[in-house]
């Protein structure tokens, strides 16, 4: 039996939207992930793009368990010595770009290199309820009913 590889003119994308409204962040970023890749389907080749097209809409009010939300700490540096920065997951979540926990989440469970770079840019985040991608016609995906651990309850 021979391995089967997908070649790129078989690929078919598809568009997916998930309101990540009280969903548990790393569950969630793990589902997105996982669809981003296309290991959800069964023409996933490593070396190609056959992952599918994401929409997260609701960003602002995604769930964190435990004390994540005030002990977990993203930091960068600016490249001067004694420059790295820090800032709370509650500091992001309420500053102007709330949706970029959500991208890096995201981000950091994909492969680095060119290939993960075009397997993020099919990611769309946006911190509210509206999206402007109503032409793609987007499935909607419910992560918060494929286990009860990916919703927090309050």
């Amino acid at each position: 039996m021979k391995t089967y590889s997908a070649k790129p003119d078989e690929i078919v994308k598809k568009w997916f939207l998930v309101d990540a409204e009280g969903l548990v962040l790393g569950r969630m970023a793990a589902e997105i992930a996982k669809i981003l890749l296309g290991k959800h389907k069964p023409i996933y080749t490593p070396h190609l793009d056959c992952g599918d097209n994401v929409i997260v809409i609701n960003a602002e009010k995604v769930a964190l368990t435990g004390k994540k939300f005030e002990d977990k700490i993203y930091y960068r540096h600016t490249g001067y010595p004694g420059g790295i920065k820090s800032r709370t997951v509650r500091m992001v979540l309420e500053s102007k770009f709330p949706e970029r926990v959500v991208e890096k989440a995201i981000q950091r469970m994909i492969p680095k290199g060119p290939l993960g770079r075009q397997q993020f840019r099919n990611l769309k985040v946006y911190a509210g309820p509206a999206h402007p991608h109503e032409g793609q016609k987007p499935q909607v995906l419910d992560i918060g009913a494929q286990n009860p651990k990916n919703k927090k309850v309050r």
